[in-house]
């Protein structure tokens, strides 16, 4: 009788230790949340990832990513994988010839300077901190917009495929306010970036950043907490832009997810 009970005791110990709950799609792009246990050490094919005091963690899928997620669950000694299979998306390709080469591609004397530019970018996006704010629901940072630029997308011009798109583009006129999309510290301020122009980068913990670009104006200094719906800066066409338009950039860490996923 006792082997039973303990049995029984060991099936709902090591079940509650392998419960989770995820906030978002196992799809190409997608920015997800996960919910475990407290105490539970967690990692994302095997890269060990932050879990905040109440058991919050975050990770993201790749725009091209072809293998599945393993979630590697660790409390007490027991440990547990998940696997998760990943589902493709169709992008939008679109092909455009007989473009003046200049501005298919950048001129060499710039190149330095790009180099230097998404250096800081990088680093900017390599933060990690015990913020939380990653879990809370994100806002819309530009109100009446249209959306006029998607996630994924990819031209090819003159027959050499570009970057593929990674952000939201939100087109406004000049001038209109710009929101925190979500509490965070800025880590990144600069008012004439070569691509993107005006350009804020901020934090929100666990690698989670989000950035804003082709701003006119900007609002906030490097290391300043801005809160959500804080206005911190102007749409603008500054950099490599062909209108007035708000492009936002989601992150974790290196992986360029999907902004839309953020706001469901």
């Amino acid at each position: 009788m006792k082997q039973i009970c303990f049995f029984i005791l060991f099936l709902f110990f090591t079940k509650n230790v392998y419960a989770v709950e995820f906030k978002g799609k196992f799809i190409q792009g997608h920015f997800i949340i996960g919910k475990t246990l407290s105490g539970t050490k967690v990692l994302i094919n095997k890269k060990k990832v932050r879990v905040t005091n109440d058991g919050y963690f975050t990770f993201g899928i790749g725009r091209d990513r072809k293998f599945d997620v393993v979630v590697t669950l660790i409390k007490d000694g027991i440990k547990k994988q998940i696997i998760k299979k990943v589902l493709k998306r169709k992008y939008n390709i679109q092909r455009i010839d007989g473009l003046d080469e200049k501005k298919v591609t950048p001129p060499e004397e710039v190149y330095e300077r790009i180099k230097k530019e998404n250096k800081l970018i990088a680093e900017a996006r390599a933060i990690e901190t015990d913020l939380d704010f990653f879990k809370d629901k994100f806002i819309f940072p530009v109100d009446d917009a249209i959306i006029t630029g998607v996630y994924g997308s990819q031209r090819i011009l003159n027959g050499k495929p570009k970057w593929p798109h990674y952000g939201l583009d939100f087109a406004q006129k000049e001038g209109t306010p710009i929101k925190a999309m979500l509490n965070g510290t800025a880590t990144l301020v600069s008012s004439n970036l070569y691509y993107t122009g005006g350009t804020l980068i901020f934090d929100h913990g666990h690698g989670i950043s989000t950035l804003y670009m082709h701003m006119q104006k900007i609002f906030v200094e490097k290391g300043q907490k801005v809160k959500q719906g804080e206005i911190i800066g102007t749409v603008g066409s500054s950099g490599r832009a062909t209108g007035p338009h708000l492009d936002i950039r989601l992150n974790w860490f290196d992986v360029r997810l999907d902004p839309a996923t953020a706001f469901d």
